[in-house]
């Protein structure tokens, strides 16, 4: 995001992906990824329809300054729209889930640890018009440190659905269930199958306090 020197016009936009904070009332704000806090002052989205805490990829248009400085920005804003994004833990793989989160391939386009330390991955797959289910699993049991790194997989059960039409989605990851005590960061590695069976492999660094 460019905020230049200040001088906002009601004909930009931008989007960014952020954390909703639910104040008094309707009141709510959305920091996001990189740190700024957005203060919407004009909403065309209901605040009753956001979670406290909630993932979202937000438009808006900056009216002017709040708080601006070399380590702090606020700004009042316009919120022109708002795409709630799927937010989720890591789960244990196990005999009793199996079944249900699947091993259907997946295509990562993209996929990145933003600087509030959570993982973000932008997949396309393949459906109709059933829902499909992502989820990111690792092997239960107590991580140490001669486990880096830790090994997760990006698992995708598409629910038997036909393979007829293009889609994407985006999902985020928090990163807490593979923190190890004693460290202030882990690596790690997140394994997918693509529809040539044809397996890719991101690896990435966990900072607990960025």
């Amino acid at each position: 995001m460019d905020e230049g020197d200040g001088s906002y016009s009601l004909d930009k936009m931008w989007m960014s992906l952020g954390i909703v904070n639910k104040g008094a009332g309707d009141s709510f704000t959305v920091k996001l990824d990189n740190g700024t806090v957005l203060y919407p002052v004009v909403s065309n989205v209901q605040s009753s329809k956001l979670e406290d805490g909630g993932r979202v990829l937000v438009n808006y248009t900056i009216l002017s300054n709040k708080v601006v400085t070399d380590s702090l920005k606020e700004y009042y804003v316009r919120i022109n729209s708002v795409r709630k994004i799927l937010m989720k833990g890591i789960l244990d793989i196990t005999p009793a889930i199996e079944d249900s989160i699947g091993n259907d391939p997946v295509k990562v386009e993209d996929i990145w640890v933003s600087k509030n330390q959570l993982l973000n991955i932008e997949i396309s797959y393949l459906g109709n018009y059933k829902m499909h289910y992502i989820n990111l699993v690792k092997e239960p049991g107590k991580l140490t440190s001669a486990d880096q790194p830790i090994q997760l997989e990006l698992r995708h059960n598409d629910n038997g659905d036909g393979r007829d039409y293009p889609m994407t989605a985006l999902v985020t990851f928090e990163l807490d269930a593979i923190k190890i005590q004693g460290l202030d960061s882990v690596r790690f590695e997140v394994k997918s199958i693509d529809y040539n069976n044809k397996s890719h492999t991101f690896n990435g660094v966990y900072h607990y306090h960025p």
